[in-house]
């Protein structure tokens, strides 16, 4: 086939409309594309074999397959679900880094006389607790969108849920580095609290590039 028929295909036009129309985690997409691709090359297959000419066996392919009307709802909603899944699982397993960033915040030098310093650690101490809070909620998200979902619908706003509270726990870990860095200016032991400060602002930046992504998919509007 030449390179201007490759172009005109009709199967590859639908696929790289789908693709565009479609947001999400890149590999989970990428593979929602490709078993997509196998169904269509399978059904033109079975309609060449009829004496079909591709092209129209493959317009027809793409007609029993549906319009993007009828596919980007359901695809799109998959892989919204599979972002809010990922910015849980972040949540979850970055939210321990800013507790361990607590307990070494009230732990070293507990006697000091620099209030800055306390006051910044008491900050991280709360701040801690919401990232606390987010994880238990990320948590509750992995139950429901996984073994729980086989028996109860997932909820239709849980990915926006999902996704302010990944940007709450970012924000909790973007200010934490900052409390942290200010303690470790006037701390007696101050590589301890700055190596905290690097752990949470390192979380800051997984959580929040996760997050942003989960609100794009979560606020897209339904077709």
């Amino acid at each position: 086939m030449s390179a201007t028929g490759r172009q005109a295909d009709p199967i590859e036009d639908h696929l790289a409309a789908l693709t565009a129309a479609l947001h999400g985690p890149a590999r989970i997409k990428a593979r929602m594309i490709e078993e997509m691709r196998d169904g269509l090359s399978d059904t033109v297959t079975a309609h060449t074999r009829e004496g079909m000419a591709y092209r129209c066996a493959a317009h027809q392919a793409v007609g029993e397959f549906g319009t993007l009307d009828e596919l980007v709802p359901s695809c799109q909603r998959e892989l919204t679900i599979a972002q809010a899944r990922h910015t849980a699982r972040v949540v979850a397993l970055t939210a321990p880094f800013l507790v361990a960033c607590w307990y070494l915040a009230w732990a070293i030098d507990r006697d000091q006389p620099w209030q800055l310093p306390r006051t910044a650690q008491l900050l991280a101490v709360h701040l801690a607790g919401v990232a606390g809070v987010a994880a238990l909620l990320a948590a509750a998200t992995l139950a429901a969108t996984g073994t729980l979902a086989r028996w109860l619908p997932v909820p239709h706003q849980l990915p926006l849920a999902v996704a302010w509270t990944g940007t709450t726990a970012g924000v909790a870990m973007a200010v934490a580095t900052l409390a942290l860095a200010t303690a470790s200016v006037l701390a007696t032991n101050w590589p301890l609290l700055a190596f905290a400060g690097a752990l949470a602002a390192a979380s800051h930046a997984v959580v929040a590039t996760s997050a942003r992504a989960c609100r794009q998919c979560a606020r897209l509007p339904a077709m």
